[in-house]
């Protein structure tokens, strides 16, 4: 079991119990410095180069260790992908993971980035779209930019801005529509759904042309979602004026 954790890399007790080393046994390492404690339950593996734990050894070792369904998604995802921008103005950066389950032990890590957690609710099961990103260190599995996008949009208006996704949808020239057709069909949320279109008409991608409205469950009746935004005609959906098609006053008329 040890050997197949990494210099620096995290191993919890559920992990090591499953491989038949108990929390007494785990004790003996660390007396013997093959383990090192971090918190309560989770340990690392010693190396020379260790300091303090960065967030992408974190997920590696959540995905390739101890075999976690977290994977990196909405704009985390986008980010280590190139299509979005980290900024914050406190200086701390939030890494967004999405999963069925999640260690608990993730929100008493004491980092500089903090882990936001999602759940899985958003897409049907079987909405299976990631890929791997290459670090300097190793792959992270990742929401596809189809799907981290989505993930994106239903964080708003609360956790992120119209202006962050707005940029975002900037770079998915490249995007797969096929891709798109089939998370939106898996899509369980009204308002991301309507919202892709809204943003996805103003920017008029070449993709968009191969994905109809018609073919996606966008509900029935108007949505609020912005107080002192407007109506669009065509998504029923309220959102800022700018995102509101240039045929239309600002008032929405």
């Amino acid at each position: 079991m040890l050997e197949s954790v990494p210099a620096g890399y995290l191993v919890d007790s559920p992990t090591l119990e499953r491989h038949g080393v108990t929390r007494q046994l785990a004790h003996r390492y660390v007396e013997s410095n093959w383990l090192e404690p971090v918190i309560r339950g989770l340990y690392r593996r010693p190396s020379s180069a260790n300091g303090d734990l960065n967030w992408r050894t974190v997920v590696r070792s959540l995905q390739h260790i101890m075999g976690y369904s977290s994977i990196v998604g909405g704009h985390t995802a986008l980010e280590e992908q190139g299509l979005a921008q980290y900024l914050s103005i406190s200086g701390e950066r939030s890494i967004h993971l999405y999963g069925a389950a999640h260690p608990t032990w993730l929100r008493r890590l004491n980092e500089a980035d903090q882990f936001v957690l999602h759940g899985s609710k958003l897409f049907d099961n079987g909405a299976d779209a990631t890929t791997d990103v290459d670090t300097n260190a190793g792959p992270i599995v990742c929401s596809t930019p189809e799907r981290a996008i989505l993930e994106l949009i239903d964080e708003l208006p609360k956790q992120e801005s119209f202006q962050i996704v707005d940029t975002a949808f900037e770079g998915l020239a490249s995007a797969s529509p096929r891709r798109f057709k089939n998370l939106l069909g898996a899509c369980r949320s009204v308002k991301v759904k309507r919202l892709f279109f809204v943003f996805a008409d103003k920017h008029a991608h070449a993709w968009r042309r191969h994905l109809f409205p018609d073919d996606i469950d966008l509900g029935s009746g108007p949505r609020a979602l912005v107080e002192e935004g407007r109506f669009h005609p065509r998504y029923k959906i309220s959102v800022p004026a700018d995102l509101l098609p240039e045929s239309l006053n600002p008032d929405g008329t």
